[in-house]
């Protein structure tokens, strides 16, 4: 096909993802940490109201450690659109995932074209740990979105080093001023550039002098950027700079940020700081669709195939889009971070490795062209793997995050059990419908109760109380509670017993459970830990 018959797709494709963001942004149950991110949007918008004098924001839990861009700008549009607060967040997180989708087109498309953009764009409507966070992951995402636009940008200059325009150097400063605005990985674009612009000049000059003034004029060409992204991250993050050491404790606490909690590897539980190295790599090997990692894979064998061929000094933007992924995946092998959540925390190396397949895809398309039988083959392949995925997600649907592939188990059922499920919670949305469709009958039945009924748990208590009508109330009083709601993550729903009478389920995966312990009697009302298996 001519490249303008897929830019009319690619711009299909972005239509398609409007509208199915405008249909569907309600559906979406509220994240475990949303409130508490939202109360600190509260309150950093509390401190300029307030002429910067109530900071309550900096003592608000451990929320100092983060940015609060994302958070400050819903609770300002709290103020003036008309609408439910959560249903704003995951609209405004929706729209920068969007906006994440569009970075990946014009990225993929200054380096390979447009039929390497759309089948990136496509890559990535298709992970369910993009496409379906995006509407509730509200800093992960939104991060992701900010870093890959910072990427863009750094791919354009790295092709006019060591001469920055100005306005492009501005760009790339709010792109990154935005991410640290978000939280200190933002740093990581930092750590990119600095590593591209020591790479060109290593590869672009000869002698060590010439490499001091490509550096310094590259460094004076990026002042503008270090500016910009400075004052829009003490604009979001104002902790940051009252005190000399807080970005120093920021940046501790994103590396090694530990509490007690527990992660699943393959049914194995382990606590989130004793996780292997190779944890961020297992999970996407599953969380990423299969014709996402063939576009992995077809990218590594090509780049393997032509590597001793490859000029890097014309390969600048190359370059920049290798250091993007490889850094973060070095960091944690060699750092060890505590991980949890799966991709969760490192959602903004899925963009630039949907850039890497999209082009893995498109050469190898190119390449077996002398071969016309494998070219349709392979073609063929991507087209079924494609629509296999679609329909997987949208069997899913308003819970594609917790989408796998089918290396990570024979079926979404067995997926769930060996690793982390609805870690948000997000089915308790539909959990607490369906326990008020079984009181709508009993009632109907003239079964009457005195007094509201008592609900366990295992999530936040706003997400119940967020979704329940007035008969209900949130008790931390578990034994002594009428009802349980609890998502199936990590054997949550086995801690307490009961009747099941609802179960939130798709695709033979039992996401959450709500359980009738009325009946229930002495010791058989007491709770017990998770099992560990």
């Amino acid at each position: 096909m001519h490249e303008f018959t897929y830019k009319k797709l690619s711009y299909a494709l972005f239509a398609g993802l409007a509208i199915f963001i405008l249909m569907t942004f309600k559906q979406y149950g509220i994240s475990n940490d949303e409130n508490v991110q939202h109360v600190y949007g509260q309150l950093l918008l509390k401190f300029y109201n307030s002429g910067l004098v109530d900071q309550s924001a900096f003592s608000y839990k451990n929320l100092y450690l983060y940015g609060g861009f994302f958070d400050l700008t819903a609770a300002i549009l709290e103020k003036i659109l008309p609408m439910w607060v959560w249903d704003i967040r995951h609209l405004l997180s929706a729209i920068f995932g969007f906006f994440g989708i569009v970075a990946v087109y014009k990225i993929t498309k200054e380096l390979a074209g447009e039929r390497a953009a759309f089948l990136a764009i496509l890559l990535l409507s298709l992970t369910g740990a993009w496409s379906g966070a995006m509407f509730t992951h509200t800093k992960d995402v939104t991060f992701g979105a900010c870093m890959i636009w910072a990427l863009y940008y750094t791919m354009l200059i790295s092709k006019q080093l060591p001469r920055v325009p100005v306005l492009l150097s501005i760009k790339l400063g709010v792109a990154i001023g935005l991410a640290l605005g978000l939280r200190i990985g933002g740093a990581f674009a930092v750590i990119y550039l600095g590593l591209l612009v020591i790479a060109a000049a290593l590869l672009q000059t000869s002698s060590l002098k010439q490499k001091l003034v490509f550096c310094f004029k590259s460094a004076y060409g990026l002042i503008p950027a270090g500016i910009t992204a400075f004052c829009l991250m003490i604009l979001f993050w104002p902790w940051v700079i009252m005190g000399k050491n807080n970005i120093l404790i920021a940046a501790k606490s994103f590396s090694h940020f530990a509490f007690n909690m527990q992660t699943i590897v393959d049914g194995r539980f382990m606590s989130i700081g004793d996780v292997p190295r190779t944890y961020l790599l297992e999970y996407l090997s599953i969380r990423l669709p299969e014709v996402f990692l063939l576009g992995v894979l077809s990218a590594i064998i090509l780049i393997s195939m032509k590597l001793k061929y490859i000029e890097l000094n014309k390969k600048l933007g190359e370059l920049s889009l290798a250091i993007a992924i490889l850094f973060p995946l070095l960091f944690i092998i060699f750092d060890r971070p505590a991980l949890y959540n799966g991709v969760r925390h490192f959602t903004f190396i899925i963009p630039p490795l949907a850039v890497m397949a999209g082009i893995g895809l498109s050469r190898t398309w190119d390449i077996l062209a002398e071969y016309a039988k494998l070219q349709k083959a392979f073609g063929l392949l991507v087209i079924v793997l494609s629509l296999s995925t679609a329909l997987t997600l949208f069997e899913l649907r308003p819970y594609e995050y917790i989408y796998y592939n089918h290396f990570a188990a024979g079926s979404i059922k067995e997926a769930e059990h060996n690793w982390e499920g609805d870690y948000w919670s997000s089915s308790i949305i539909e959990a607490s419908k369906m326990l008020e469709a079984y009181i709508d009958v009993e009632q109907s039945n003239n079964k009457i109760h005195d007094g509201s009924y008592s609900v366990a748990l295992c999530a936040e208590t706003f997400q119940g109380d967020a979704y329940l009508d007035h008969r209900f109330k949130i008790t931390e009083n578990w034994v002594k509670a009428d009802f349980f709601i609890s998502s199936t993550n990590m054997n949550c729903d086995k801690v307490l017993q009961g009747k099941i009478v609802g179960k939130v389920e798709r695709l033979g995966a039992t996401l959450a459970v709500i359980k009738d312990r009325r009946a229930l009697r002495g010791k058989d009302r007491r709770p017990t830990p998770a099992p560990k298996n």
